[in-house]
């Protein structure tokens, strides 16, 4: 199998350019990006710097899975994952940005955005929620509201999942066979469904008003769900350039003699799961 340099890493070529990826390729090349991805990490946490990276697209695009694959191995203490339900009454009387502004990273922090303040430009727009002139608005002080993030030293990545109607329907459809997923089709989802030109024309003045040089919107080809994940962790590594500061690993002393004068509690005064395995 070919190699090739790809953002400064070596990246094994998978079997084809399009179409479904070889399992056992994905799966080798998932461990690397993670440990690359823990390396940034520690290099994001040494440095002190603050990471913000937002996910949007459809419903079914794939963005949770591939924030699961990036965030897996890393330490949840400094990778947060943040996916805010609706709005509380209180904070529709709030200024727009202000909910999301609490969760912006502190130093050495990542945090990925599961859907972000675009919910404004998307579904907002789509299904009524906000008002024209909220709208309006929203464009107009969205790129000054990220440019004031970027000048303020926040590293801003913006991640557009693309889906084709064909495939969404296809991920639906399973969503509905498989009742550890059905719980993802909510009445709001079913009912996007059938607008779909019309969140396409509001993704499109979204990127209009918002792909800044700043913060350049990147979008991910999604129609393949292992495709994605591997670009996706590959452009991420890049966008925020690192080293490997991976601690040596440190030497365990020997451990202390038994205290001969410790006694267990009998087992039968402690309550245990059962064993259920055959």
């Amino acid at each position: 199998m070919a190699t090739k340099q790809r953002s400064g890493h070596s990246v094994e070529e998978a079997p084809t350019s399009t179409g479904k990826v070889d399992t056992a390729w994905y799966e080798k090349e998932v461990a690397r990006l993670q440990v690359e991805l823990v390396k940034q990490q520690e290099f994001i946490r040494a440095r002190g710097l603050r990471v913000v990276v937002v996910f949007e697209g459809r419903d079914a695009a794939g963005k949770g899975g591939a924030i699961q694959r990036i965030t897996e191995t890393l330490n949840p203490r400094a990778a947060r994952v943040v996916a805010l339900p609706a709005p509380t009454e209180r904070e529709r009387g709030q200024w727009y940005f202000q909910r999301y502004v609490a969760h912006l990273p502190t130093r050495g922090e990542m945090v990925l955005l599961d859907r972000s303040w675009y919910n404004r430009a998307g579904v907002e727009r789509v299904m009524g929620f906000c008002t024209d002139e909220e709208y309006e608005e929203f464009l107009r002080s969205c790129p000054e509201f990220e440019r004031m993030l970027v000048r303020s030293g926040i590293v801003l990545v913006k991640y557009w999942f693309s889906v084709s109607d064909t495939e969404q329907e296809k991920r639906f459809q399973k969503r509905l066979e498989d009742p550890t997923k059905r719980w993802k089709l909510s009445p709001m989802d079913l009912e996007a469904r059938n607008r779909w030109v019309d969140f396409s024309k509001a993704k499109d003045a979204m990127f209009a008003a918002t792909d800044i040089p700043e913060a350049p919107w990147w979008v991910v080809e999604a129609d393949v769900k292992k495709r994605a994940r591997i670009n996706v962790m590959t452009h991420l590594l890049a966008q925020v350039p690192y080293e490997d500061l991976t601690p040596e690993p440190p030497q365990l002393p020997p451990r202390p003699p038994v205290d001969e004068d410790y006694v267990r509690p009998p087992k039968d005064s402690q309550r245990f799961v059962p064993d259920v395995v055959p």
